[in-house]
């Protein structure tokens, strides 16, 4: 993975108005609510204006006019204004928080879904934890954005115009000083931004980083501690969290200075104001309830730039955050339903690979110009050594990937011409490496049929010969497995995992090593169990066992990505081919460990 620094130059942002009208985009079924929102926030900040002005009455019917009554009518319609602008406010800032909210979990969902739809080799090429941390940690900074900075930012802007055209109905000498220090302020702020947003990128890409790390470690932590490497671990992510930190600390201080000199620049304005202010009082240019409301529309003034440039700089930071979020939404789907795609319909289970070539990358091919035919019902093994291609081969049936040359099909059926998820339900595959999920031993193996009755459930862990120690466990069916099922040995997740297999019935099964963690006596059950499988279902199965695919109905010998043999065991081993050598060799193993 390149450094943040280096990836943020090949990535170069959008402008901020199009990052913020693309996060708006989650809006428009919420319009009516958003435009509630909006309307009641702006009277809310309309009624915030005029208080100043009963301020000026206020103080002049008690400086001037000496008359009690209209005090008390004054200060009591101030407090009808107050509470009707409590009133508004709350309206439109629940309303705006509501949309809000509502945007980011349609955002949410609609990440997560299109992450889903992308293929694996999408996932071969990023690490969990980046994915993770763009999920969480950068909705989250889209997530303020779209909620409570929108409705702030709308206020700011109204109380802002709003308080600059009262100021000026009211004394336009006073307001020049005002105005001498905002446009400065609003240029220097342009610049802030964009380094604000830099750094803003750099700080979510360490925060993924350390995210990936930690992930690693803890999905990883009996090979970490079988090696003694915690230290190294905690030194790892130790750095990590410091680069992230120097880069915080970095925007921390910029972010503090900036804002300490604008603040300063307003203190001095306002202190210029008072002062001049007071003359024209003096002078009987202003009276003194005029000067105490210009005073107020100034502290608006400075608060709304003030306020402005925080929201400027949460904007920005969101839309650095949204800019790694949209960089993922982009990424197209490599496996997808052509135009008029059809299901497949019922299936026989007829497999077919046509001249097929395929690479995980260009230039670098594993399978070259395959073909192979399994009739419905056969039982195809897979042999070869290491990098072969076996199990690069499978993932092509299910159409995790499509081949680069040639096509792959069901029922002479090419599969890119097939919806992908009639495809795969026709498929079940039950692989070396089992993935299990955090719940219960049920649900996991319900997975293979999510309609399935407790029942059914029972009747497939039977048949994968599972049911013996899950009711030997405390809570039976009902027990977690833990995250990936680690509360498991591997004996029984790979039980478990065929179990979901027969659970689902399909036609076709793909078998990669699927009884490889398991020892002689439930291997001899799972295999019993899978004979019954597999009779009358089309089967490719892959081990390294010659013992276990020699009853096959055809075996096919790969080496270097092509089809080198192609026989039954007896055959091949009359041969005297690569099969023959490697059975030879297994033979000999064998025998030396017995």
């Amino acid at each position: 993975m390149p450094p943040p620094d280096a990836a943020e130059d090949r990535r170069p942002p959008r402008s901020l108005v199009a990052t913020l009208r693309r996060i708006l985009a989650f809006a428009r079924p919420y319009r009516g609510r958003l435009a509630a929102a909006i309307g009641l926030t702006l009277v809310a900040t309309a009624v915030g204006l005029v208080v100043p002005l009963g301020l000026q009455r206020l103080l002049d019917s008690v400086f001037q006019a000496t008359d009690g009554s209209l005090l008390n009518q004054l200060a009591l319609a101030l407090l009808g204004l107050f509470a009707l602008q409590a009133v508004l406010g709350f309206g439109g800032t629940y309303l705006m928080e509501w949309t809000g909210e509502r945007v980011v979990t349609d955002l949410r969902r609609t990440l997560y879904g299109h992450l889903h739809r992308l293929g694996l080799r999408f996932f071969s090429d990023q690490r969990t934890g980046e994915i993770t941390s763009r999920l969480t940690n950068d909705v989250s900074k889209v997530q303020s954005a779209a909620t409570s900075d929108l409705g702030e930012s709308l206020r700011l802007v109204l109380t802002l115009v709003g308080s600059v055209a009262l100021m000026l109905a009211l004394n336009w000498r006073l307001s020049l000083v005002i105005f001498a220090v905002v446009p400065p302020i609003a240029w220097a702020m342009r610049s802030f931004g964009v380094i604000v947003r830099k750094l803003s990128r750099t700080i979510q890409d360490r925060l993924a980083d350390t995210t990936a790390i930690a992930e690693e470690a803890i999905s990883g932590v009996r090979v970490v501690q079988a090696f003694a490497r915690e230290p190294f671990e905690v030194g790892r992510y130790g750095d990590a969290v410091e680069s992230l930190f120097e880069t915080s600390k970095r925007r921390a201080w910029i972010v503090a200075a900036f804002w300490s000199a604008v603040g300063f620049g307003f203190s001095v304005a306002l202190v210029t104001i008072f002062w001049f202010g007071g003359r024209e009082v003096l002078a009987q240019r202003l009276t003194a309830g005029a000067l105490v409301a210009f005073i107020v529309y100034a502290l608006n003034i400075a608060r709304s730039v003030a306020g402005a440039g925080r929201l400027y700089t949460s904007f920005q930071s969101a839309a650095g955050a949204s800019d790694r979020l949209f960089e993922l939404l982009d990424s197209p789907p490599e496996i997808t339903d052509a135009p008029g795609a059809r299901p497949l319909g019922h299936v026989r289970g007829a497999v077919e690979l046509d001249h097929v070539s395929f690479g995980y990358a260009d230039g670098q091919p594993i399978l070259r110009d395959v073909s192979l035919r399994a009739e419905p019902g056969e039982t195809v093994a897979l042999v070869g050594p290491s990098g072969a291609g076996k199990t690069t081969l499978l993932h092509l049936i299910p159409r995790f990937y499509d081949p680069d040359a040639g096509a792959v099909l069901i029922d002479g059926v090419d599969l890119r011409e097939a919806t992908v998820e009639s495809v795969r339900q026709s498929v079940a595959l039950v692989a070396q490496d089992v993935q299990l999920f955090g719940v219960s031993l049920s649900d996991n193996i319900r997975y293979g049929r999510l309609d399935a009755t407790d029942a059914e459930v029972e009747a497939a862990a039977r048949a994968a010969h599972a049911h013996g120690f899950i009711s030997a466990l405390p809570e039976g069916y009902g027990t977690p497995v833990g995250e990936r099922g680690v509360k498991l040995s591997g004996g029984q997740r790979q039980r478990v995992s065929i179990a979901r297999a027969l659970l689902k019935d399909p036609p076709i099964l793909l078998l990669d090593e699927a009884t490889s963690a398991l020892d002689a006596e439930s291997e001899a059950a799972v295999q019993t169990a899978l004979a019954d499988l597999m009779a009358g279902r089309t089967t490719f199965v892959i081990a390294h066992r010659l013992a276990t695919v020699r009853d096959a109905d055809r075996i096919v010998v790969l080496d270097a990505g092509r089809v080198v043999e192609t026989g039954t065991h007896e055959s091949l081993v009359a041969a005297g081919g690569l099969y023959a050598s490697l059975a030879e060799r297994q033979f000999v193993a064998e025998d030396v460990a017995a």
